[in-house]
């Protein structure tokens, strides 16, 4: 078949390809393990306009890649035909061909990357492979959304520890909750739906044991047909006072639960909590607190790279202060909390410095806003 103008340069039609490819990409946020959740769509134009031949996500399980999966739906009409990739095609030998290797043995005429991969094996490999080849290549369309997207990747790459993003419902009299109360409804229904969407996004989430006595959570995904996507849960637990007959432990068997206890922690409170499914973090411990560096170090060595904090106060107090929090998730609701508050250590008009505003959204009664760290 003809190429026709399909190697030709747009960047109204790259823009619009590559955010087409993002949006794809997130299907499988939090399901492809250690690879990044990757988007790729195979585009031609034999002269009536572009028209999309193939479509890939990195598989569940972290393979096949995007690309692998774009070139097979597309077939032979991936030859002359763009490609657009939401990151940069790995350049390292493994069992199967490198994805680079794969595009140039496809015949594209041309190849649209937006984020750049920070893995040495590839970072710049790939696109010299396919320069290499005569392929043109375009870097950097969408870029910063891509690389936002796969925020969590490019952390555990670069800062080998997990995107840590701290998720918080502040009531208009800027509390978090009620002291000694458990649970207090701030958000509100439509807020809460959004809110277990991040967790079906998430690799793991993160609460203190004191968020887990109170509260006694489950942590899960209860979205219609996303309840499979559910993170693992993690508690600091230095003691492993976590009860048995807890909703977490209960259900440990279904979903990973992961404690993070010191090795001086009752021995006969570790095996009871191993023997129902519980999985045991080694940490250290500074000042009698669990070293949350060395835990997300741990966490990201498991293949863990996005984080969701849902923790109270301390919890959030604590990752604040040690400058490991990444992004913010905050939901401000006209609840008013009222006497024996407690109160939230940021809002969205208080918030650290080095963070900026990354998007904001209506959920019924509530305010949405993200914040991202600028490192």
């Amino acid at each position: 078949m003809a190429s026709g103008v399909t190697g030709a340069v747009d960047p109204i039609h790259d823009e619009r390809f590559m955010a087409a490819a993002i949006r794809l990409s997130r299907r499988h946020l939090g399901l492809t393990l250690t690879n990044p959740a990757v988007g790729t769509l195979i585009v031609r134009d034999d002269g009536a306009g572009p028209i999309i031949v193939g479509r890939g996500i990195t598989a569940l399980g972290g393979r096949p890649h995007a690309e692998a999966e774009a070139l097979a739906e597309a077939g032979v009409l991936a030859s002359g035909a763009t490609a657009y990739v939401t990151l940069e095609s790995c350049a390292h030998h493994g069992r199967t061909p490198p994805c680079a290797e794969a595009l140039v043995t496809a015949g594209l005429a041309r190849v649209v990357g937006a984020a750049s991969d920070p893995d040495p094996r590839v970072s710049g490999r790939g696109y010299e492979i396919l320069r290499r080849a005569g392929i043109a290549v375009t870097e950097g369309v969408l870029a910063e959304r891509a690389a936002d997207q796969m925020a969590g990747y490019l952390m555990r790459s670069i800062g080998k520890r997990p995107e840590v993003t701290l998720k918080l419902a502040v009531s208009s009299d800027e509390m978090i909750g009620r002291q000694s109360e458990g649970q207090v409804a701030i958000s509100g229904p439509v807020s809460r739906r959004q809110a277990h969407l991040i967790r079906a996004e998430s690799d793991a989430i993160l609460i203190g044991i004191g968020t887990a006595l109170a509260d006694d959570p489950e942590l899960t995904v209860r979205l219609p047909g996303l309840e499979d996507r559910s993170p693992a849960r993690i508690v600091i637990d230095r003691e492993a006072q976590l009860p048995l007959g807890s909703k977490l432990v209960l259900s440990a068997g279904q979903v990973p639960t992961l404690v993070a206890a010191s090795a001086d922690a009752p021995a006969e409170r570790r095996r009871a909590l191993e023997a129902a499914g519980v999985r045991l973090l080694a940490t250290e411990i500074l000042d009698g607190r669990v070293a949350l560096p060395e835990l997300l170090e741990d966490l990201a060595a498991r293949g863990i790279s996005t984080l969701m904090l849902e923790g109270g106060a301390g919890i959030a107090r604590a990752f604040l202060a040690e400058d490991l929090v990444d992004r913010l998730a905050l939901v401000s609701s006209p609840v008013v909390v009222g006497g024996q508050g407690v109160p939230a250590p940021v809002t969205a008009d208080r918030v650290p410095a080095g963070f900026v505003l990354v998007r904001n959204a209506v959920f019924g009664d509530d305010t949405y806003t993200e914040f991202v760290r600028r490192r």
